[in-house]
């Protein structure tokens, strides 16, 4: 399958830093309601021989314009077209594939969306704050939910940093960040996976120690879907970690080693 190589105009995929020289890519996967806002921070604590590639979803940013995705399908699809341009534009540099809640669904999905195009796959997949995907949505995964009122909606964008004071203060701009929400909610709940679907890429894991949306048997599950090995990590916090860990979470995993085996090791696992 012939895919178009990123450039400069690719409102799909923003680089905030272009590091043409460097080694290795780290492609990020938004969580829902957000954007590529969450990730550019995390430049000041990149090497930099490793560049930050961001992905963003249609109706939002650079692609404002654009209808939002329909369902799961098709903003799966969309993400893929994406990752796979950064993959093309580089043939030869190795590349990690990042997501955080219903981005880390996204970030599994597209690895496997790629393996079945035939595209070359990444070192590692790094998923944080979400469940196996094999459960399906499950009520625990629900949140924030369809039915959850403006304020409420708008109160977990604050919480999440989706919505700056700025925008707060102004109700249309607030309208816009609901709308935006509630299209990927109805995205997130639409996610179908397959019967028995699986990675051979090694998976990390990490997730927040106090996250009460996480389940007890999270390394287990995760495990049965990466057939190329798979360990998870607890980190300090809730679901987006202390504001420190966030700030800082490339460390937990870019300094870390691959996974050579499908072997969960003891250290971290819930």
């Amino acid at each position: 399958m012939a895919v178009q190589t990123s450039s400069a105009l690719d409102t799909a995929v923003v680089r905030p830093e272009p590091r043409p020289n460097a080694v290795r890519t780290l492609i990020c996967l938004g969580f829902c309601g957000g954007g590529t806002g969450a990730y550019r921070p995390w430049l000041s604590c990149l090497e930099k021989d490793v560049e930050l590639a961001l992905v963003c979803y249609p109706g939002r940013e650079g692609r404002f314009a654009e209808p939002y995705a329909a369902d799961w399908r098709q903003l799966a699809e969309d993400a893929a077209d994406s990752v796979a341009r950064v993959v093309a534009a580089d043939p030869g540099r190795p590349y990690e594939v990042f997501g955080h809640s219903m981005g880390g669904w996204m970030a599994f999905d597209v690895v496997v969306r790629l393996a079945a195009r035939g595209c070359r796959l990444p070192e590692r997949l790094i998923v944080s704050s979400c469940n196996a995907p094999d459960r399906g949505v499950t009520d625990l995964d629900r949140f924030p939910r369809i039915e959850d009122t403006r304020e409420r909606l708008l109160e977990w964008m604050e919480t999440i940093g989706a919505l700056p004071d700025y925008a707060r203060e102004d109700p249309d701009l607030c309208d816009m960040a609901v709308e935006l929400m509630q299209a990927d909610i109805r995205v997130r709940d639409s996610y179908r996976p397959a019967p028995g679907v699986s990675t051979t890429v090694p998976v990390l894991v990490l997730y927040g120690e106090d996250d009460a949306v996480i389940e007890p048997a999270l390394a287990e599950q995760w495990a049965r879907c990466a057939a190329g090995g798979s360990r998870a990590q607890a980190l300090p916090g809730s679901h987006f970690y202390t504001p420190a860990t966030w700030e800082k979470l490339p460390a937990h995993f870019l300094t870390d080693s691959p996974l050579t085996d499908s072997t969960l090791t003891p250290e971290g696992s819930r």
